[in-house]
């Protein structure tokens, strides 16, 4: 989609600037052409500001804002090829700009598709639309944070951008347990995000980052082999995408480990827990930890509630309890992928409240999902070996050491 500018620009103007360019001088009080960010200026005119509802259609978008049954027909025929009426989104920021005079006419609607781009609509006799997008700049960026909290308190006691704790998570969701950070834990990120008005909208790339908790280091270089496949790897090329993730959900915290002898809150007696429990709202999305079939999916009565339980490579199992629905598609015999939801939490079965009961058997025997060894993916081709560990170097420099 071309992004189309309207240049406001008079005969006068264009006879002077002509002028220039033969040696002629400017006339006074003649002003120099100007170009105008939404294509008009909007001074002068009334404005409203407003969101789109819920469940509302773009004519009744316009017809709210005042173009008529007709017009609203003829603009959105007319702007397919710019905006997708279909896709418009409720709560959107709206302003509807309106003539000054006593008969308040709608000139023009901009709808804010996001932080960056807004669809202007002309709403006189021409009834057209164009993209405005707002001017952006990309910056290089480091990141040193030690946490005494949180991840999320201590990036924004830096003034970093939250946004790079989703692309650090993601990054090591193999191998870092975000659940578990401690006091001390330390990440230093090389990465490249884009700014707008002084805002920061997203995280492009991160290049390299380096997690420390003092008895152990992980760190994750950028590097595309050109196969579609790993691009973040250790300094030994080892990849940081493993056969199972850290945890099964994000950004919520563990009300209880792994025990042989915890006392259960609903009954009191002291039993085994070989479960892993993630505190989190009704609602957020449950993952497969890894590649595999599901072998039930469906109610357990000895309390788990609605329940599903998945067959991995090389022996292990993992199990979800507690769910308030599942996933379209997800029924016993069913493959799924790593990453893909497979169901939400709930407080189904015998619960106390909102939470994930996750499991983890190898060859049968209950393991610590908190302390499983995931096997590792194939490592970087040995052509490239050379290559990252120069890259490696140079980002340790930056860094300083």
């Amino acid at each position: 989609m071309k992004r189309f500018t309207i240049i406001l620009l008079s005969v006068a103007c264009l006879a002077i600037s002509c002028g220039r360019r033969g040696g002629g001088t400017v006339e006074p009080g003649v002003q120099k052409d100007t170009v105008y960010p939404l294509g008009f200026r909007t001074e002068d005119f009334a404005v409203d500001s407003s969101k789109v509802r819920d469940g509302e259609t773009f004519s009744g978008l316009m017809n709210r804002m005042g173009l008529g049954a007709k017009d609203c027909y003829t603009l959105a025929t007319r702007v397919d090829s710019v905006f997708d009426v279909r896709r418009m989104r409720a709560g959107q920021p709206v302003e509807a700009y309106y003539s000054k005079d006593t008969t308040r006419t709608l000139k023009y609607v901009v709808y804010h598709n996001d932080r960056i781009r807004a669809t202007v609509f002309n709403c006189t006799d021409s009834l057209y639309a164009h993209i405005h997008d707002k001017p952006v700049q990309s910056e290089r960026k480091t990141a040193d944070v030690k946490i005494t909290s949180s991840l999320w308190n201590d990036m924004l006691a830096a003034d970093i951008s939250p946004l790079l704790i989703v692309d650090l998570a993601d990054i090591y969701a193999w191998t870092v347990n975000f659940f578990g950070l401690q006091d001390g834990d330390r990440f230093r990120v090389v990465y490249d995000q884009t700014v707008c008005e002084g805002e920061v909208v997203r995280i492009d790339s991160v290049e390299f980052a380096l997690y420390d908790s003092g008895s152990f280091r992980a760190a994750a270089i950028r590097f595309d082999q050109g196969d579609g496949g790993n691009k973040y790897w250790n300094e030994k090329g080892e990849s940081l995408r493993k056969a199972f993730l850290k945890a099964p959900l994000k950004y919520n915290r563990i009300s209880s480990r792994f025990t042989y002898a915890r006392k259960h809150p609903i009954t009191g007696k002291v039993r085994p827990h070989t479960a892993v429990d993630y505190a989190a709202p009704t609602g957020t999305p449950v993952h497969s930890i890894g590649d595999g079939t599901v072998t039930a999916c469906g109610w357990d009565g000895s309390g788990g509630g609605n329940r599903i339980r998945i067959r991995h490579m090389n022996g292990y199992e993992t199990c979800y309890m507690h769910l308030s629905r599942f996933a379209t598609g997800i029924k016993s015999g069913a493959r799924v992928a790593q990453g893909q939801t497979i169901g939400y939490v709930g407080s189904t079965g015998h619960s106390t409240g909102p939470h994930l009961d996750f499991r983890v058997w190898k060859d049968g025997t209950p393991i610590d999902p908190l302390k499983m060894i995931s096997p590792p993916s194939e490592p970087i081709k040995q052509e490239h070996i050379d290559s990252l560990g120069k890259i490696y170097s140079a980002y340790l420099k930056k860094l300083g050491e």
